[in-house]
């Protein structure tokens, strides 16, 4: 089995798993705070483009 980790931070993901949608992809993530930079960093990158 291919372990699973964080789309922000690369920790290995425990059943506590948080799904955020970015970008129109869903992507799972160890906490909140990885789902708060996730969202911050595609906003950031879509405003300047």
């Amino acid at each position: 089995m291919v372990a699973k980790t964080c789309a922000a931070c690369d920790c290995a993901l425990d059943s506590d798993i948080i799904k955020v949608t970015v970008g129109g992809k869903t992507v799972e993530v160890c906490c909140e705070e990885c789902a708060v930079a996730l969202g911050e960093a595609f906003k950031a990158n879509v405003t300047s483009e």
